[in-house]
């Protein structure tokens, strides 16, 4: 390329006007075709000269000035137009570096009459198009505009020119078009002394996004012209955000109002145009207008998360700038920088380091959208990749799984369950991101914990789509079912059992429905339907709304026979996975409607059938499991590809097909189940044998007519079981014979009698099995073994087996050893205290004074430590199990209400102690441990000093004896469970109480658990059935006057007025009244008020006369009073009922005062006046036992928008 400078040359213009050979005048004379003509000779003859003919340069020189004259530049023809515009361009060649042309204005003329011309450049199929290629080629060549420069209107000239190129630019033109445009508009800028604003905003414009998607070319055309330009154009493009970003005068352009979008395009086109620019965008992020900064976030955002950016290395300072807007006052630029971050980890996975921090802290802010967001971001990064993503950003969508807001619960649940399907079930990223990733199984069930119906809901359907696909083929399908059951830990696997509970539940429910809805009209059947509906609803999301919807489908079911057939085959036992497929399918089109999109009702129904379709269990997929488990024992499976163990798999296994029993007992029902199952029961491995039976009693209650060839095997296996097996094994084999043949008594008698006869103290190994195998025959067949079991009982059971230590125990110090370690004789006693309970159990009545007997000999098990000989032969281990084994009878003893009525207080509280972890100390000199009641909290047995250190040391000790732990959730496991199923009687709940003093969090959280699981299961049945009659023995609020007296007989509440005993039984009410007062449903703590007040208006019918005793209870109740006082701003209202306390704990009312005035002697004791809080002193801040502490954050402060970069600086916001 040539490159020129142009001078005017002086014109020597005399008139005369010399034409090239062959071309005749060319005047406003001849015809335009003709005029055409002769200027296409002319633009020949140009075309060929070049710069070194001087005699033809002389010789031309007239007619290069006649052509500029105004009849050519303004004729109206545009093809004459075009000729004499590339003759311009020639002449500007030619006679080069001197111009012909002296006048400036001429000069403007003449290029702006070239510029109009190139305008012809946009349509390339038209006839002249090369004639304008040639134009554009020619000038951009030889740089003829850069004569321009000199000229005072030289800006107009120049914007004109390239406001016409972009304007023409389009798909049609070729890459030499595209290179010429930019060759000549980059001339300009490279050479040229200065770029206007004006020139600038004509180049800039086309970034604009608006412009850019309405010219995609002229976007190209500008970009390649600013990196052609970048060095020259950098310093007016600075000046321009500089008078724009830090002096505000946004008057200087129109393009002001885009300077983020432009800064954007700039940097994506090259970053060296914004070196300067830059550092004034970490002054915007500290502007203290929220909507300039949430540009400035939302630009940074782009330039730091694109693909190939190193903006965050190259400008250190700006990306910690950056960083300190996630802390930001204003929610939209928080938000902004959380959604920023998934671009930012997908592109740049160096930085998550940076990020984790403050997403950490976003994860917990107070807007539910950002925390929805911040989960979003990880999520779509993880999905993309496991390895842009650290462990620590997965916690915090584990954490968000558990947020209060639904929204972000379930975006964090899903998110959650499409990585584990990505891959650990379809194995993408292979073993190390399946590892990486194997706790979210277990997390996603844990949720099935949580109350909300629609939690639980979306983790039936996670498991249905993610975990274990439904839409697997079978065997695929078990073979994913059987190793994640392997897998998951033990809560997780409770949870998913809980849930194939529930769903079996709601099958039967809707079974019920269709019975009840096939029966005769009447208003039993109208109010039993009801009845079965609002059952129905509490399984459903919103339950207000759902109400409507299921009496809906109730009537639609009524009308439609269809449907209601449909819907029978679906909740049958026999429904196959593909039949339930194909009922959903044809219910859900039934019930839709293509011209509602939008129908509420079909999407409760489809709720509902989620639920209840059996999409996973069949008789094909049980068929399916068992081979799997089979593949497992013979050694053909894939166990250790899956990562687990053989043996673990088979258990694992079998222990899913136990639970499977239960809730699709019918789909077991098969010859070749139950063959594998008898293959079970000869194996050598007890527990594989012990499920086996489980499954057996499940689902074998047809087999003695269906499947005779199997029962006769059978048989003969369950007697030698029953007779000769482990202990569990003989429970369960008495049970299945029990649940599968017509002829029970026979096969009893068969049992019992050899059994009966051959007991025997001199081998108490073996007794183990046979006291265990006749204490379930007592329970299953009372009446048929009356008299021998009477005499068993009582001869050898007590006398001989109870009364007699034969063997001493190992001298230890230790309280607890494992069950193997435990000697014969102790278990073979523990075996006869259950033979004993079962038989009362199994009899019911207590007409022989058998109960009474049975009671006062756990009594004194004990009170004697275990010990009940009180010989001092038994080791320290088998005093504790008897101990417990002693409790837990009581407690299966009064859930009888027979025995329940002869249940002494004492007993009672006695009883309670064992929840109550204490630890006596006695022979010093040994240091020599044991429990009182199996507890943690150390009791003085004799009382003796002990230095301090020496205590503390053995106190630490014995807390983190894991035995402790078996022992307390041993026992309150047995609690829990006779409370849940409403047959403990209410009295027993206040028990949990006395876990406030427990010192170990994990109990006392346990305990607080049970209690809150306890009040909402009697509640939910009050609601269900309206049982006005049965309010004393189910309403939970009737728990408190049993807490207060229970309180007041605590071993102990020795001294009355003592503070630091009177904190203890405050924790210890709190931990029942926080859980009571929780709800203050019709007034109920006004009806706790009551209680107490009425309570100080009794005596303690334990001591009626014993004035210490009733001044404990009137103290406890005054405490009582100070916390529903300070906690509820209701208490004094009316009590909706006027409460009726227990006769046996409490004496009738007696109106005489002197009840207050005992509390006011407390409350002289200690100083409170009656305006202030009741036993302050005692009562500081009340803490919620063992419940854990949501964590907050400090509020955010950020007053000033010059936030620190550092996660954890005051504009951290509240956790969630």
């Amino acid at each position: 390329m040539l490159f020129f400078f142009f001078f005017p040359l002086k014109s020597r213009f005399n008139g005369k006007v010399t034409y090239p050979p062959g071309v005749k005048e060319i005047s406003d004379k001849i015809s335009k075709e003709e005029m055409v003509r002769r200027l296409k000779m002319v633009v020949k003859t140009f075309m060929d000269m070049d710069q070194d003919s001087e005699e033809e340069k002389e010789l031309y020189l007239n007619l290069a000035l006649h052509l500029a004259s105004d009849f050519f530049l303004k004729h109206p023809d545009k093809d004459v137009r075009l000729l004499v515009a590339c003759c311009l361009a020639d002449i500007f060649r030619i006679y080069a570096p001197e111009a012909p042309y002296t006048s400036p204005d001429k000069l403007k003329d003449i290029f702006m009459f070239i510029t109009r011309q190139l305008k012809g450049l946009e349509d390339t199929k038209s006839a002249q198009f090369n004639r304008y290629f040639y134009l554009l080629e020619n000038i951009a060549w030889v740089k003829s505009y850069n004569i321009c420069f000199e000229l005072e209107d030289s800006n107009e000239i120049f914007t004109q020119l390239y406001r016409t190129l972009f304007q023409v630019i389009n798909n049609g033109h070729n890459q030499k078009v595209h290179m010429h445009m930019v060759d000549l508009m980059s001339s300009i800028i490279c050479e040229g002394d200065t770029v206007s604003q004006e020139l600038l905003d004509t180049v800039l414009v086309n970034l604009v996004p608006a412009h850019k998607n309405l010219n995609k070319q002229a976007y190209d055309l500008a970009k390649a012209l600013l990196k052609r330009t970048a060095q020259a154009i950098e310093p007016y493009i600075t000046n321009f955000f500089n008078q724009v970003l830090m002096l505000g005068k946004t008057s200087v352009s129109d393009l002001s109002e885009h300077v983020f979008d432009l800064i954007l395009e700039l940097y994506n086109i090259d970053s060296h145009l914004l070196l300067s620019v830059l550092p004034q965008l970490e002054f915007k992020l500290k502007s203290n207008d929220n909507d300039e900064r949430l540009q400035v976030v939302k630009l940074l955002a782009k330039m730091f998360g694109a693909k190939d950016s190193e903006l965050a290395a190259q400008n250190k300072p700006l990306w910690q700038c950056y960083l300190g807007r996630f802390n930001d006052i204003h929610v939209p630029i928080r938000l902004e920088c959380v959604k920023f971050a998934s671009h930012c980890l997908m592109n740049h996975p160096d930085l998550a380091k940076d990020l984790t921090e403050y997403l950490r802290v976003r994860s917990h802010d107070p807007e539910e959208a950002i925390r929805h967001d911040v989960i979003v971001s990880i999520v779509t990064a993880a999905k993309k990749d496991l390895s842009l993503v650290n462990d620590a950003l997965l916690n915090y969508v584990k954490e968000r799984t558990l947020d209060k807001r639904w929204r972000v619960r379930k975006e964090a649940m899903m998110g959650l369950a499409s990585i584990y399907r990505k891959y650990s079930l379809q194995g993408e990223g292979g073993r190390e991101a399946s590892k990486q990733i194997s706790w979210i199984k277990d997390k996603l069930l844990h949720i099935y914990y949580q109350n909300s119906i629609d939690d639980r809901l979306l983790v039936e359907r996670v498991f249905a789509q993610y975990m274990v696909p439904h839409n697997l083929e079978t065997t695929e399908r078990m073979k994913c079912l059987y190793y994640l059951y392997a897998t998951l830990d033990t809560n997780a696997v409770k949870a998913l059992n809980e849930m194939w509970k529930c769903q079996n539940l709601l099958r039967h429910h809707v079974k019920d429905l269709l019975d009840l809805i096939k029966k005769p009209k009447s208003e039993a059947s109208n109010k039993a339907v009801f009845a079965k509906v609002m059952v129905i609803t509490r399984n459903l999301p919103d339950p207000g709304k759902a109400q409507d919807f299921v009496k809906k489908l109730a009537q639609v079911l009524d009308d439609d026979e269809r449907i209601r057939d449909q819907l029978e085959t679906l909740v049958s036992p026999a429904c196959s996975c593909k039949q339930a497929e194909v009922c959903v399918r044809d219910i859900t089109k039934k019930l839709g409607s293509p011209k509602q999109p939008s129908n509420p009702f079909l999407e409760m129904v489809k709720f509902l059938l989620e639920r209840i379709a059996p999409v996973h269990i069949d008789t094909e997929s049980i068929s399916a499991l068992i081979k799997q488990v089979n593949k497992s024992i013979d050694g053909t499976a894939d166990d250790e590809e899956e990562g687990v163990p053989t043996e673990e798999a088979i258990r694992a296994g079998l222990e899913l097909l136990k639970v499977l029993s239960f809730t699709h007992p019918v789909s077991f029902h098969s010859a070749e189940t139950f063959e594998s199952l008898l293959g079970c029961l000869k194996m050598d491995d007890e527990k594989v044998a012990e499920a086996a039976l489980q499954i057996f009693k499940n689902t074998g209650s047809k087999m003695e007519e269906s499947f005779p060839h199997i029962k006769s095997v059978l048989l003969p296996v369950l007697q030698a079981k029953a007779k000769r097996g482990p202990p569990r094994q003989a429970k369960y084999a008495i049970h299945c014979i029990n649940a599968m043949f017509s002829n029970r008594d026979t096969h009893f008698a068969q049992i019992f009698e050899p059994l009966h006869k051959s007991l025997d103290t001199a081998n108490l190994e073996q007794l183990i099995t046979p006291l265990t195998t006749l204490g379930h025959l007592a329970q299953l067949a009372p009446e048929q073994f009356a008299a021998p079991l009477k005499s068993l009982v009582a001869n050898f059971i007590v006398k001989d087996l109870l009364m007699n230590d034969r063997i001493p125990g190992k001298k230890t110090t230790k309280l607890w050893v494992p069950d193997d370690e435990v000697s014969p004789e102790t278990m073979a006693k523990i075996q006869g205290i259950k033979l004993m309970v079962r038989w009362l159990l199994g009899v019911k009545n207590n007409q022989s004074k058998s109960g009474n007997s049975t009671l006062r000999m756990l009594t004194a098990i004990l009170h004697s430590d275990g010990d009940l000989t009180e010989q001092g032969k038994m080791g320290k281990p088998d005093m504790s199990r008897l101990r417990l084994a002693a409790a837990c009878a009581l407690l299966k003893l009064a859930q009888e209400p027979c025995y329940h009525e002869i249940i002494t207080l004492e007993q009672y509280q006695l009883c309670a102690l064992v929840i109550n972890v204490r630890t006596a100390i006695f022979n010093l000199p040994a240091l020599h441990f044991q429990f009182k009641s199996f507890s943690v909290q150390l009791i003085f047995t004799p009382p003796l000093p002990l230095l301090p250190d020496i205590l503390s040391h053995f106190i630490l000790l014995i807390i983190a004896c894991p035995v402790l732990r078996v022992l307390f959730f041993c026992f309150a496991q047995k609690l829990h469970r006779g409370l849940c199923r409403l047959r403990l009687p209410l009295e027993y709940m206040a028990v949990f109480a006395l876990c406030a003093k427990d010192p170990v969090k994990e109990r006392r959280a346990h305990a607080r658990q049970c209690l809150v699981k306890n009040v909402n299961i009697r509640r939910e049945y009050l609601k269900q059935h309206a049982a006005l009659n049965k309010l004393f023995s189910l309403l939970p609020e009737y728990v408190v006057p049993y807490t207060i007296h229970l309180l007041a007989h605590d071993p102990d509440y020795v001294k009355v007025q003592d503070i630091e005993q009177l904190k203890e039984i405050k924790e210890a009410l709190w931990f029942v009244l926080e859980i009571i007062m929780a709800k203050n449903e019709n007034n109920s703590h006004a009806f706790i008020r009551k209680m107490v007040e009425n309570i100080k208006q009794t005596k303690d019918a334990q001591a009626a006369t014993d004035p210490k005793t009733n001044e404990k209870l009137y103290t406890v109740c005054d405490v009582a009073m100070h916390i529903i006082m300070s906690k509820s701003t209701t208490y004094s209202l009316e009590s909706p009922k006027d409460p009726v306390l227990p006769s046996r704990f409490f004496t009738k009312p007696d109106k005489v005062g002197v009840r207050t005035l005992k509390s006011l002697d407390i409350q002289n004791i200690f100083h409170f006046p009656k305006s202030a809080n009741v036993l302050g002193a005692v009562n500081k801040p009340l803490s919620s036992a063992g419940k854990q502490l949501q964590s907050k954050a400090s509020r955010m402060e950020t007053t000033s928008n010059d936030s620190s970069s550092n996660p954890g600086s005051p504009q951290r916001s509240k956790s969630r």
